[in-house]
């Protein structure tokens, strides 16, 4: 891992793969809440994690430079949230095709995954799922739809996601919800956060 400086006030935690990148997430938060550490924001994306909102940077980097995460992402205190699915994508006959199962193995599959919430991005409240084998992963399409459904469920490289609100996108779909995934009058906004655990359950 490596820290880098980003503006006045904000730290960039380069890591070597996801696994270290929740890692962290998690140390960080958890040094936050035991007042040992002060940030604004602890953002985490695909390769990084983002400090904002730190008062002295040098200090900071200084003292996280010292720490080893403990947690890493086996966090069994973390929220689980059941996301009712409908099996239906259009693209899941693509997707059986490159895993070389059949559709109902596909869907197998999903059910019995633990998902896991490892960064937001794209839209608001859209969230990366990890939990799939690498071997797994699919590609996106080769040309996006112009709008895809709000409640989409699909997959995209090694991740599944689910689409809060309609959108374009590029990701192969398996299935839908009617579970709302982001409402600007919520606390917070966003159903699915950074360390979530997620289940797509039959609906």
């Amino acid at each position: 891992m490596r820290i880098r400086p980003v503006g006045a006030h904000a730290l960039l935690l380069d890591c070597d793969d996801p696994e270290q990148v929740q890692a962290w997430r998690a140390e960080l938060w958890r040094r936050r809440e035991a007042g040992e550490l002060s940030a604004v924001e602890i953002v985490p994306a695909a390769a990084t994690v983002l400090l904002d909102g730190v008062p002295d940077p040098a200090a900071a980097a200084r003292r996280i430079s010292g720490w080893t995460p403990l947690g890493g992402t086996a966090e069994s205190n973390a929220a689980e949230v059941h996301v009712p699915t409908v099996y239906d994508g259009e693209d899941l006959p693509g997707v059986a095709a490159h895993w070389g199962v059949d559709v109902p193995a596909v869907v197998r599959r999903l059910r019995r995954t633990e998902f896991r919430v490892a960064f937001c991005g794209f839209a608001p409240g859209f969230a990366y799922l990890t939990g799939l084998p690498a071997k797994l992963a699919v590609p996106r399409l080769a040309t996006p739809r112009t709008r895809v459904p709000a409640g989409s469920v699909a997959l995209a490289g090694p991740y599944a996601g689910i689409y809060p609100t309609a959108s374009p996108g590029g990701w192969l779909l398996v299935g839908r919800t009617d579970l709302v995934l982001f409402d600007v009058h919520a606390d917070p906004p966003a159903r699915l956060t950074p360390g979530t655990r997620v289940r797509l359950v039959p609906a």
